[in-house]
């Protein structure tokens, strides 16, 4: 009995010597170490937008001339033209003049027998145009407030105006003074009738 326990105790320790030991855990992989992140290309430079125009406000009462005025009126587009193709420009547009000009509205010429504003800008009507101009034109520079009922007026072309005064209405022949603007070398009536010479 007591071998048979020998026996089972040497075979017990022969079994455990044979067998081999559980590898030992893998070490574990160190992680790479981080890499630093690439540099951040430059943006481009943005180029400078243009700084954002500010529209040009509009000449104040007394700095421009008659001709700035008149040239700054969306209503006036088409006696502007008139000027320029009778070649008027230097009158309205001398500083050290003491004008009045009288400024008929686009409505105004509009208003005039159809063909009339065309026929006067054709190159060989210059002359007439530039009369007919010249009959919105006196010196010196008369304001509103100084017309008198029945007073009259001589003209750059020679011929006389009347006024006409109807309470706070203030008439040149029969057109309608609708605003008066003070400019640096006189004063501008805006009038809604063209100004018609008269035969003589």
């Amino acid at each position: 009995m007591k071998k048979s326990i020998l026996a089972g105790a040497a075979l017990a320790l022969a079994l455990a010597c044979n067998k081999t030991a559980p590898p030992a855990p893998a070490a574990p992989t160190p992680a790479p170490a981080a890499q630093p992140a690439p540099a951040a290309e430059p943006a481009p430079a943005k180029a400078a937008e243009p700084a954002a125009q500010t529209p040009e406000a509009p000449k104040a009462a007394g700095t421009g001339t008659a001709l700035d005025i008149a040239m700054g009126s969306k209503d006036h587009t088409t006696l502007v033209a008139a000027i320029k193709a009778a070649e008027l420009n230097y009158v309205v547009a001398s500083p050290g003049g003491a004008y009045t000009v009288f400024a008929p509205t686009n409505a105004a010429f509009d208003a005039l027998p159809p063909g009339t504003v065309e026929g006067l800008l054709k190159p060989d009507k210059k002359a007439d145009l530039a009369n007919v101009l010249k009959h919105h034109v006196c010196v010196p520079a008369l304001q509103a407030s100084a017309l008198k009922d029945g007073a009259t007026q001589s003209m750059a072309d020679g011929k006389t105006v009347t006024f006409h005064v109807q309470g706070d209405k203030v008439l040149v022949e029969d057109a309608t003074i609708l605003a008066s603007i003070t400019a640096a070398n006189g004063v501008v009536h805006v009038i809604d009738k063209v100004l018609v010479p008269k035969a003589n």
